[in-house]
């Protein structure tokens, strides 16, 4: 081919340019729709112990949050890591102009889409549950077990050994895989961090293929990277988790607040005292009248006379939820160290509850809850979760201004707030935390019911959800998203803050390709990373 002279070129430039790019794009096109058209037969034709699935796949279309729907072109049903591997390793060899993408699912638990691949592939993470846990019960316990088990399964079979994990989150029926490529927090991450600091091991295979074993000391950047990476680096077949001697018993306390400031200061001090609760966690009660009488069946107020005289009379009211661990032999021993606890805080004397549940009755709490609402046909209602971290500095100045302004009304969806000492975190992960010692998560998990008066409907929710957001901006309180949500890579820059340069080179280093977790919408395959 003959290329124009510098003189033609510089008089038409414009003209070339586009005829070139004309032609190169219809190259690709063609490309493109001969490989898209011949992926189901590739496919097929990989030497796997599972299957593909390419029809009836409308379980992978979805997720918790059912706001979103993105139909696979295919779903993965694995027999082995090395069916991952394979697949990951067949898309990376046919290049950018394949089109597809591989995102991981486990319970399907994401609420924006997260675990979804838009005319992807979704490797239904679940078919590999049926390895063995392995068990080690030395001095420093711990159990290996695949990244597709329910941390409710490895709860029971731990709790044969006397052992447990150390961290856990409110709702157990989650995939190890799914919880490690977030956090993972609840009410013991201010004492034990978050689930990505209680882990060993990993086995990855990264966006190339690659099956990987990885941990602080091997191949420490991709063990650091994939912990709260977002699926981005590569996806999690196998982990080492930290375990600790089980209790039998837990002590459950439930109390009352009306000042904000009060509420704060107390979960601070149980926080950092070395002598404190396993558990804590709060709970915003806005415009909720009658509280008490709600708790009536599972908790047994101190003083029955003062507890039945309160009334909220919808006020804005702070819940704090409290747990100790005990084995029976220390009933007594456990009491007097709640009743010293409980002594130097400053709630509302009359509303004081207390029960006494086994160990694991406690941890699955939540599912007890979702079995309620399975059978009333509101599990699967939409759930347009916000989850913020706030530094300890700002927590007064967002609660005066969306406790006290943006939410008037939470109806049933519970608002949980609590905070936790950064100290227990590793920075080195891909997790991006607030800049302060001590900060809050604030949890508003609302769930959207249809309504004749629309203020608990899906866009009045949405609604809601921006102005809290607009709000922390424009307020400047240095708000971290959890479980973070974005659709631009501009707003991923920005919320990774100066990390953003190693995220992306983690990136190009693992998954160049942008193959991995398309649904997070942080990279797009076809388009340069860097």
């Amino acid at each position: 081919m003959k290329f124009p002279s510098v003189s033609f070129a510089k008089h038409n430039n414009n003209l070339f340019i586009r005829v070139l790019m004309i032609m190169l794009l219809s190259c690709a096109t063609i490309r493109v729709d001969f490989c898209f058209s011949s992926i189901p037969s590739s496919l097929k034709a990989l030497p796997l112990e599972g299957n593909f699935s390419f029809n009836e796949n409308e379980f992978a279309a979805r997720d918790y949050g059912n706001q979103y729907h993105f139909l696979p072109l295919a779903v993965l049903h694995p027999k082995s890591v090395s069916d991952i591997a394979i697949t990951i390793k067949h898309i990376w060899q046919m290049g950018p102009l394949s089109r597809l993408t591989v995102a991981a699912r486990g319970h399907g638990h994401s609420t924006r889409g997260q675990a979804l691949a838009d005319q992807g592939i979704v490797i239904n993470m679940e078919s590999l549950r049926e390895q063995k846990m392995q068990f080690n019960t030395g001095r420093f316990p711990y159990v290996d077990v695949s990244a597709s088990e329910l941390w409710i399964k490895i709860l029971h079979e731990s709790l044969k050994h006397g052992l447990a994990p150390k961290s856990w989150t409110d709702y157990l029926h989650l995939t190890v895989g799914g919880t490690l490529s977030n956090a993972g927090i609840s009410g013991q991450a201010f004492r034990h961090g978050p689930q990505i600091s209680n882990v060993h091991e990993l086995e990855v295979v990264t966006g190339k293929g690659e099956v990987v074993n990885c941990s602080d000391k091997k191949n420490a950047d991709l063990f650091q990277s994939v912990l709260g990476g977002l699926g981005q680096f590569g996806i999690i077949t196998k982990a080492r988790i930290s375990l600790e001697p089980a209790p039998k018993m837990v002590k459950w306390v439930r109390v009352l607040y009306s000042d904000f400031s009060t509420f704060a200061r107390d979960q601070e001090f149980l926080i950092s005292s070395k002598k404190t609760f396993d558990y804590i966690e709060g709970l915003v009660i806005i415009n909720r009248t009658d509280v008490l009488n709600n708790w009536r069946s599972s908790f047994s107020p101190q003083d029955p006379d003062q507890a039945s005289k309160f009334i909220s009379d919808g006020r804005t009211l702070y819940c704090l939820e409290l747990t100790k661990n005990f084995n029976p032999d220390k009933v007594d021993t456990v009491n007097q160290e709640i009743e010293s606890l409980l002594s130097k805080l400053s709630y509302i004397p009359s509303t004081l509850f207390m029960s006494e549940v086994s160990y694991i009755e406690f941890l699955d709490r939540v599912h007890t809850s979702e079995l309620k609402l399975r059978s009333k046909g509101l599990w699967d209602v939409p759930h347009p979760w916000l989850n913020l971290l706030i530094p300890r500095s700002k927590i007064k100045a967002f609660s005066q201004g969306v406790f006290g302004n943006i939410l008037k009304d939470t109806n049933s969806s519970p608002v949980l707030i609590y905070p936790v000492n950064k100290s227990k975190w590793d920075n080195r992960t891909s997790f991006v935390l607030p800049e302060e010692d001590i900060f809050y998560l604030v949890a508003f998990l609302f769930h959207a019911i249809p309504s004749s008066s629309g203020t608990d409907g899906l866009e009045h929710i949405l609604t809601l959800n921006k102005r809290i957001l607009e709000f922390c901006e424009v307020a400047h309180l240095g708000v971290k998203q959890y479980l973070a949500h974005y659709t631009t890579q501009e707003q991923w820059q920005v919320h990774f803050g100066q990390r953003w340069e190693v995220f992306v080179q983690r990136k190009l280093a693992y998954d160049p390709l942008a193959i991995l977790a398309p649904g997070q919408r942080i990279f797009q395959k076809g388009i340069s990373i860097l």
